[in-house]
């Protein structure tokens, strides 16, 4: 799999990169993980629009899901639009009314003439050549975190999560795991919300994962804090997320 770091600021979008957003390829096969607030711009630095086959999203924040609408416009309207078939998108019950009331009043119906909705629960599915396990996550509103397999690799993304078994079992053995780190270990930080740095190090840890890369870090934070907290906690490599980076899993 490859890995590429479209967006990776947390909560909004920083001066450095969109909110959160991750292109994973595998055999000519490309799957966006969440297109959050300003992540369609840079995204098409990496493939032209076209050639996404898929959008999966973690769970309704503005910063994970935002941009579909911008994405709506470019598959309806651009003259130069490739296909005209429904673009599968993945996400937690009731993402289409949800970007339908995003855009301004456009009816569900002519939204999914674009997009083609299917609803995201805890569980495992095939998706190209990706086998796809996922779980819910702590967090205050439906967030799934997710494992992608193939080729006998795993890449796991934790979404937006506080500490959390489900998510701790399903990053065990990951080759790379892709984990957020909103908050820092000094303040005092409401629990099922958010990771520290320390935390998502003591997630990598406890999952033996091969490679930890510290993600969604809010553009009130500094992310070398959040790597400095985790690299603690975790004795396998550590590095931070930044728009643009690319990984070989």
């Amino acid at each position: 799999m490859r890995l590429t770091v479209v967006g990776c600021s947390g909560s909004f979008p920083g001066p450095e990169s969109a909110a959160s957003c991750y292109l994973v390829e595998q055999d000519g096969y490309a799957l966006v993980l969440d297109l959050g607030s300003s992540a369609l711009g840079p995204l098409q630095r990496h493939l032209s629009l076209d050639d996404v086959d898929a959008v999966w999203v973690s769970h309704l924040h503005a910063d994970h899901c935002a941009d579909l609408c911008g994405f709506y416009v470019a598959r309806k309207y651009r003259p130069t639009q490739v296909t005209s078939r429904p673009l599968p998108v993945y996400g937690p019950g009731g993402t289409r009314r949800l970007i339908a009331g995003a855009y301004g009043g456009i009816s569900e119906e002519h939204l999914s003439e674009v997009f083609a909705f299917h609803t995201v629960t805890a569980g495992e599915r095939t998706l190209g050549p990706f086998t796809v396990t996922t779980v819910r996550s702590a967090h205050p509103v439906e967030c799934y975190a997710v494992r992608l397999e193939a080729d006998g690799r795993a890449l796991v993304y934790t979404g937006d999560t506080g500490p959390s078994d489900a998510v701790a079992a399903l990053a065990s053995g990951a080759d790379l795991l892709l984990a957020e780190a909103s908050f820092v270990e000094e303040a005092a930080n409401p629990a099922d919300l958010h990771l520290t740095g320390r935390q998502a190090g003591l997630l990598a840890q406890s999952a033996a994962a091969g490679r930890l890369v510290v993600t969604h870090v809010p553009p009130w934070h500094d992310p070398a804090q959040a790597r400095r907290e985790a690299a603690a906690a975790f004795t396998g490599p550590v590095e931070l997320a930044v728009s643009g980076a690319t990984y070989q899993v």
